[in-house]
């Protein structure tokens, strides 16, 4: 509910101009991107209980703030914009952005916990309990993602933007209580939970052998292996002389941790498949900001695009039983080889409507072609209010270069363009979301428990950089008459990200690949697979 409202309030709160939309945006990309690494290090080196319960909390309460500091901003913006040159709403701002940024960062944390550790440790060693499972997960989101816009609409409709924020704040506190109750009976109820792999845990374990292997044998006045004696004497050094990190050695380990993550990915078995999924974010055949701007433009209604909305979610649904019966018929990694065909032949719709009556697409015209004279204009800038500049410049240069939300035109507009457009774009949630849980499960499968949150948070990483990219995509191509170029890259990176994902399968299922009924061997996980391969 607050990833869908936090846009909303941010446009609505800056004068129905996408400018504080796009800073969130890219400030929560380009946290995601640096810092995923680290946050998937912690998952690993944390217990799960810990992890969770810190990341709930964490989540809900900054989302509680951002709802409290939103309501009383929307009650004394005036106020707030007259005190000390409009700087003090200008700080608002940037705690709102700062505070829902932390608020995503602690969601990462939890969706790599939760759908990336416990499903997998919940479901064992039954493949298709962890496919179900999945896709269980996939349902209740594509059923959040028709729920919460129609409520929050609903209230910011026929209520006020503030009861909006107290609606959602008071939400996130009762959802906090009720969440935290359910994980932990889950976690009472899978005691696997409290037993987390990982190197250090490894070596406290062999340390603690080794003492009970030299116990026993004194107690029979036997002498102990004198490897054992060598292992046995570096534990007691290292346990009596504890080795503290220097200041230096602590400024370095989130980089360290950085690249080390980077090269545990790439090192993975499933490489090619994890790049593929992140190469699907690089495109504007969503439900976004940028796709729901583009259809105003074509002269659609806000109602028929809820519509469209729905009936996405519904594909989306449709995707997630597709991937169970495609899993149980043709096995895990053709699944994904489907999916991806399916995909990429819906989204041939969307390449003919950029040809199509009604489409915009004129190369001709310069996306930057209003800017200049704008700058030209004499304009009084004596004021120092740093409210007054941004909407006065910033926020006139983006309308000038159509990212903000317009109307539609008074002339009509052939619908047959936009109508193959949203076809395709719906049609195609089908394969990508069976694509998508493919992918889920080859990574919870294939990677090992110890490694299990790093390589996830890479994933993470890479995908909101196709994702940032996307978004430097649009802001060079932002006008209409650009669009249909920005459709044709988007299906090309879409089939770059298919052809990655074709070589992940070809590599281990070789021609059997094109079988349904021949049995998947496995893939092992970790980084021999790869080492033997170059080798």
């Amino acid at each position: 509910m607050w990833h869908f409202a936090v846009s909303l309030f941010l446009v609505e709160l800056y004068g129905n101009s996408l400018l504080l939309t796009a800073v969130y945006g890219l400030v929560v990309a380009g946290s995601v991107l640096l810092l995923g690494a680290i946050i998937g290090d912690w998952v690993d080196k944390n217990p799960r209980l810990r992890v969770a319960r810190t990341s709930l909390v964490v989540q809900n309460v900054s989302v509680i703030i951002c709802g409290i500091i939103l309501m009383v901003v929307f009650l004394y913006k005036n106020d707030l914009l007259n005190m000390y040159h409009g700087w003090l709403l200008t700080l608002c701002y940037i705690l709102v952005i700062t505070i829902a940024n932390i608020a995503n960062l602690a969601s990462t944390a939890m969706g790599i916990t939760i759908q990336r550790d416990w499903i997998v440790v919940v479901a064992g060693d039954d493949r298709s309990k962890l496919a179900d499972m999945n896709a269980t997960v996939r349902r209740i989101d594509q059923l959040t993602n028709i729920l919460a816009p129609m409520a929050v609409g609903q209230i910011m409709t026929f209520g006020s933007p503030v009861m909006g924020c107290g609606f959602i704040a008071g939400w996130n506190l009762m959802s906090m209580c009720v969440e935290y109750m359910l994980l932990w009976k889950v976690y009472q109820k899978t005691p696997a939970l409290a037993i987390k792999a990982g190197k250090k845990v490894d070596d406290q374990e062999l340390k603690q052998l080794n003492i009970q292997v030299i116990d026993a044998n004194l107690n029979n006045n036997e002498k102990p292996p004198e490897h054992v004696c060598l292992v046995t004497e570096k534990a007691i050094v290292t346990a009596e002389i504890p080795k503290e990190p220097s200041c230096g050695e602590k400024i370095k380990e989130p980089f360290r941790t950085f690249k080390n993550g980077w090269i545990a990915y790439y090192n993975q078995s499933v490489f090619w498949a994890g790049m593929g999924l992140a190469f699907l974010y690089m495109t504007v055949l969503g439900f976004d900001c940028i796709t729901t701007g583009y259809a105003y433009t074509q002269g659609l209604s806000g109602f028929v695009l809820s519509l469209l909305m729905g009936a996405s979610a519904i594909s989306g649904i449709m995707g997630t039983i597709a991937f169970t019966w495609l899993r149980q018929k043709c096995g895990l990694v053709r699944t994904g080889l489907i999916s991806g065909i399916a995909q990429l032949c819906s989204l041939i719709l969307c390449v003919v409507s950029v040809f199509m009556p009604g489409s915009p697409l004129d190369l001709s015209v310069s996306p930057f072609q209003d800017i200049g004279p704008h700058f030209l204009e004499e304009e009084s800038l004596s004021t120092v209010s740093p409210h007054d500049f941004l909407t006065t410049e910033m926020s006139n240069l983006l309308n000038n270069s159509n990212l903000t939300i317009i109307g539609p035109e008074e002339e009509s507009i052939p619908l047959i363009s936009v109508c193959l457009l949203f076809s395709g774009v719906i049609a195609a949630r089908v394969g990508l979301w069976s694509f998508d849980l493919t992918v889920t499960q080859l990574l919870q499968e294939n990677v090992v428990e110890s490694e299990r949150g790093v390589i996830n948070g890479v994933q993470n990483s890479m995908n909101y950089l196709l994702d940032l990219l996307h978004f430097i995509m649009v802001i060079l191509g932002p006008n209409p008459e650009a669009f249909g170029l920005l459709v044709l890259i988007s299906v090309s990176f879409v089939a770059m990200g298919h052809l990655m994902y074709f070589r992940f399968a070809f590599k281990n299922l070789g021609k059997q690949l094109f079988l349904c009924s021949s049995p998947e061997p496995k893939i092992e996980p970790g980084e021999e697979q790869r080492e033997t391969s170059v080798v």
